[in-house]
């Protein structure tokens, strides 16, 4: 666990100060941090203060990973083949419909696709392996047969992850941060396979029934810090692990906010970061809107929130609307 914390204040602005430090080789900067200590106020200080190992951390380009680079945001286009995701459940569980569905999030501007068999939301139970290898497996080889894309397996199970990258995939997505199933991150760093570490407060079925931190912004920060030291020390390097605060995930909406709103301390970890905000609860509260579809604007919102905090990927249901905004957002910015 750490005892201080580095958050930097991010700006995108064109002009920018002498001295300044870009952030992991992308499109912000910052000449200010706020050191964080738990249960003190923070405390505002200038770059040149900064600890070396937690500026070469906050500074070091992130290397690409499953052929991704992170010099500008990317899109992850979301494949449930599932009949019961909170979102889409069902609309893509047919394998040529999920081909179909690649294809046209391909054409949107996804640079990479999730494929998931288990539904993760909250209550939900859990799916067989042989079950979930079954809906995952062949629309992977299928896609693989069909584009030059990476694809992702969204699992928590070694095996569903073998056949997975037996079939094609990339990258190895776990929304339960490698404790799941203990194969699971001994058979990625044997198959150097990159992953992405997620942050979730127990299992879907009971994740939502009252969850509490001391300090969630910081407890996410220390699981995430540990996760990734235990994944390195199961043969997967620094270089090829994403990391992701784990939105909705064991979190109340006040947890929620808090994480967004510091979003850009997790860069302290020296990984890049994904974040998964798509069509979720909170967002049709807040927004007053209803479910699946309807929480797209908001979703794009909180999306491009994230980017102006330095955030490389975007796991997104709605690829096309994400693209345009992104393409404005860059634009208005300066940055196109």
């Amino acid at each position: 666990m750490s005892s201080v914390y580095y958050r930097p204040i991010l700006r995108h602005d064109p002009v920018r100060p002498e001295g300044a430090l870009s952030l992991a080789g992308g499109w912000c900067w910052f000449d200010m941090v706020e050191r964080l200590e738990r249960g003190g106020p923070g405390r505002l200080l200038p770059v040149a203060e900064l600890p070396e190992e937690v500026r070469t951390r906050l500074t070091a380009p992130r290397p690409a990973i499953a052929g991704l680079g992170f010099d500008q945001p990317r899109l992850m286009g979301i494949l449930n083949v599932t009949p019961d995701s909170f979102s889409d459940g069902g609309q893509f569980f047919d394998p040529s419909d999920a081909l179909a569905h690649a294809r046209a999030m391909r054409a949107e501007g996804a640079e990479i696709i999730d494929v998931g068999g288990e539904s993760t939301r909250p209550g939900a139970t859990d799916v067989p392996v042989a079950e979930e290898i079954s809906r995952t497996a062949p629309v992977i080889r299928a896609i693989r047969g069909d584009m030059d894309l990476p694809i992702s397996i969204d699992t928590r199970k070694a095996p569903v992850a073998r056949e997975a990258h037996a079939a094609g995939a990339d990258l190895v997505n776990d929304v339960a941060g490698f404790t799941f199933d203990p194969e699971l991150a001994p058979f990625c760093g044997a198959a150097g396979l990159p992953v992405c570490v997620m942050h979730a407060q127990g299992t879907p079925d009971i994740m939502q029934k009252d969850p509490r931190y001391d300090d969630v912004a910081l407890d996410v920060y220390d699981y995430l810090a540990e996760r990734i030291a235990a994944l390195e020390s199961a043969g997967v390097p620094r270089a090829a692990i994403l990391t992701d605060p784990g939105i909705g995930f064991g979190k109340t909406q006040a947890h929620n906010l808090t994480l967004l709103r510091n979003l850009s301390l997790f860069h302290g970890l020296g990984c890049a970061i994904l974040l998964g905000v798509s069509r979720k609860r909170f967002i049709g509260e807040i927004g007053g809107t209803g479910e699946g579809a309807e929480r797209m604007p908001g979703s794009v919102a909180v999306a491009l929130a994230g980017v102006a905090q330095g955030v490389q990927v975007l796991r997104v249901h709605d690829v096309g609307a994400h693209r345009a905004a992104l393409a404005l957002w860059r634009a208005s910015a300066g940055l196109a």
